[in-house]
């Protein structure tokens, strides 16, 4: 008889797993996500923080998350999901308070790097699905607990502003402080959990026995070809950080440049090491396999691994950049609009609902792109379709404001259209362009374990920072150009990925087995 998957069954050990774990990842996020709706707060409370500095620190927010999706997935396949979960959220609660309280710049950028790392947590989910849920499940649990997890940014839009400016501003009396209150009672939440979960949960199914990696390394693969790839593909990774620091190094805070050419090229220097490190290393560990011959039943597609990072790239780094960014996209777009007795009607707590829409259906469409994945007869074909309609929904969303005057230089964005109407017709347009965005990362979770078991964790953690490779780049690129073209570029990059998976991604072999 086959095992029904009921969310409801709290008697089933995976699915007070899947639940425990789904609020784990709602945490991290709801963290890692607490400056984005907080930003104009910030700006009008702090008279030293420019907007310049905010796109910056929206930067700085997804850059070490990419290195440390890498080591995240390593470090999960070696001790398991449950300590790393854990101790990964204990942690984060010290950059988080540190946020909170900074009274500088620099302050505020170090804690933000260092809080970015808290991005990893993703990764850590994902082994744990794939060691308590059959293949015939894993579509569905892996969507389910990524969309209810990345509510966790959404929550953060819809309630820190509220929580910021209402609770402790007016109803404590702490003023232009209320937003650092409530990034802290922020970072609380992630410490309470990061304990409590290590209580909640063990690593595999009772009876089960789990063979964990004896040390952390770098991916095997089986054979010369899929060796290139991975170096080529390591690449990007650290070229990442490169990009970021070079947009940092051209801020200037009070007259001064951030970062001096000197330290800015023996950054390059540092990562260049650690690039060839790294290929040193991946040597080390696959040539001498790949001299003695890999079996064919060991064999598995490394160019599906890439594939799959062009996806998350597209679709996961778009949405990082883009819920960064949509409250004060709204916001000033729609800054005309007015009620009946002439009052803004476009506010920051209402920008932040507004914005928060695009995160919001996460709760549906993660889990739905699973679902579909583990349904339809082909999951490359279901992945395709989802690109693809990505492409086509950033593609809506250029249209949602149009270009106005240029003053001071600076760009300005008016609505396309008059009316209340067309904001809503623009959040229709948000919430549908969504429904693709969260829809392809449950369809790309829903194949990532089913390329090579045991490996769960390193294709998840790479596939995971490829996600962030993708946010340093659009928001490095969101930097320097309009909304408007913003969402130009977004779209192209989601084309590309649709046409990267038609021609390298390989349908699963027995993807839809019981056994996984």
């Amino acid at each position: 008889m086959e095992e029904k998957f009921n969310l409801l069954d709290f008697k089933d050990p995976k699915i007070r797993t899947l639940h425990a774990t789904w609020f784990a990842f709602f945490v991290t996020f709801y963290v890692w996500f607490n400056m984005a709706p907080l930003a104009t707060t910030m700006l009008n409370s702090v008279d030293w923080l420019t907007k310049e500095h905010i796109k910056i620190l929206a930067i700085c927010n997804v850059a070490l998350t990419i290195p440390a999706r890498i080591l995240i997935g390593s470090l999960t396949d070696k001790y398991g999901p449950r300590a790393v979960f854990s101790g990964l959220m204990v942690v984060m609660a010290i950059p988080a308070f540190v946020f909170a309280f900074a009274n500088s710049f620099m302050q505020l950028l170090v804690a933000r790097l260092v809080l970015g790392s808290i991005g990893a947590g993703f990764v850590i989910g994902i082994k744990m699905m794939a060691i308590w849920f059959p293949k015939n499940m894993i579509g569905r649990a892996e969507g389910f607990y990524a969309g209810w997890g990345n509510f966790g940014s959404a929550w953060a839009a819809m309630t820190l502003p509220w929580f910021a400016i209402t609770v402790c501003s007016e109803w404590f009396g702490l003023g232009d402080n209320g937003w650092r209150y409530a990034v802290a009672a922020n970072g609380l939440v992630s410490l309470v959990y990061g304990f409590a979960y290590y209580f909640l949960v063990t690593d595999h199914p009772p009876g089960k026995t789990i063979q964990f990696a004896s040390k952390a390394e770098p991916m095997r693969v089986t054979s010369y070809f899929d060796l290139v790839q991975y170096i080529v593909w390591s690449f990007p990774l650290m070229g990442a950080m490169a990009v970021l620091a070079w947009r940092i190094a051209g801020i200037q805070v009070e007259g001064h440049h951030l970062l001096s050419d000197r330290v800015l090229y023996i950054i390059y220097a540092v990562l260049g090491l650690m690039y060839m490190a790294h290929v040193v290393k991946v040597l080390q560990i696959n040539l001498p396999d790949l001299k003695k011959g890999i079996p064919e039943s060991k064999r598995y597609p490394w160019g599906s691994v890439a594939a799959l990072n062009t996806t998350y790239f597209a679709n996961f780094g778009a949405e990082l950049a883009v819920v960064s960014m949509l409250p004060m996209f709204f916001e000033s777009v729609f800054k005309g609009l007015t009620t009946d007795a002439g009052t803004p009607l476009m506010t920051a707590t209402m920008a932040g609902l507004v914005a928060a829409s695009f995160a919001f259906v996460n709760l549906i469409a993660r889990p739905l792109g699973g679902y579909l994945s583990d349904m339809m007869a082909n999951r490359k074909r279901t992945m395709l379709i989802y690109m693809a309609g990505i492409t086509l929904g950033f593609f809506a969303m250029s249209f949602i404001a149009k270009y106005g005057p240029i003053v001071d230089g600076v760009q300005t964005l008016l609505p396309m259209f008059d009316g209340v109407w067309w904001l809503v017709a623009a959040v229709i347009i948000t919430i549908a362009c969504s429904m693709f965005v969260q829809g392809a990362e449950g369809a790309t979770f829903a194949i990532i374990p089913m390329i090579k078991r045991g490996m769960t964790g390193q294709i998840a953690g790479m596939a995971g920072a490829y996600g962030n490779v993708g946010a340093v780049c659009y928001l490095v690129l969101y930097s320097l150009v309009d909304d408007k073209t913003f969402f130009y570029w977004i779209a192209a990059g989601a084309g590309f990925s649709t046409l990267y998976c038609w021609i390298f991604l390989k349908e699963p072999e027995e993807a839809y087995k019981d056994e996984y």
